[in-house]
C-alpha cells in the first residue's frame, strides 16, 4: 500500500517554487514605458493555465505607454502613490493596499507620480498568446 501511494505521489503535479533569486528582471523597454521602470517577473503561464504575473516599480515620473490587455487585468499597489487613467476619463490617485481591476479591452496606462514611486503586481490572462496590446505613448497634457 505505501509503495502504491508513493508511486501515485510521484506522477501527481508537483507544486514549484521559483525562488527570488530565479525571478527575470529587466529595465521597461523605451517603446513601452516612460522613465526609469523595473519589471520583475513573477509566473509565466504555465499549460493548461493562461495567467502571468510581474512587479513593476515605477520611479517618479515614469509610466506606461497606453495600452489594453484582451482579458482585463489586476492591479496590486504594494508600494508606493501612482496613477491610472482610462482613455477618455480622468486621472486617479492609486495608493498603496489598493486592488484595481481593469476590464478586457479597456485603453488604459499607468505609474507614479512626478513626486513618489510606486510598485504594482500585475496580473493578467494570455488570448492566444497575447496578455498585453501596446499602443501609443502618454504625453505630459
Amino acid at each position: 500500500m505505501i509503495a502504491d501511494a508513493a508511486a501515485a505521489q510521484a506522477n501527481a503535479p508537483q507544486i514549484t517554487i521559483t525562488p527570488a533569486t530565479a525571478q527575470k528582471v529587466i529595465r521597461g523597454a523605451p517603446d513601452r514605458f516612460t522613465g526609469s521602470v523595473r519589471v520583475q517577473s513573477l509566473f509565466d503561464p504555465t499549460d493548461p493555465n493562461r495567467t502571468s504575473g510581474g512587479a513593476v516599480t515605477f520611479q517618479p515620473g515614469a509610466r506606461s505607454a497606453w495600452h489594453t490587455h484582451p482579458l482585463g487585468q489586476i492591479l496590486i499597489v504594494t508600494d508606493g502613490v501612482g496613477w491610472i487613467q482610462q482613455w477618455g476619463g480622468s486621472v486617479q490617485v492609486i495608493r498603496k493596499g489598493d486592488v484595481i481591476w481593469i476590464p478586457a479591452g479597456v485603453k488604459h496606462w499607468h505609474g507614479a507620480t512626478p513626486t513618489t514611486a510606486m510598485t504594482h503586481i500585475a496580473i493578467q490572462e494570455s488570448l492566444n498568446g497575447v496578455a498585453v496590446n501596446w499602443l501609443e505613448q502618454v504625453t505630459d497634457e
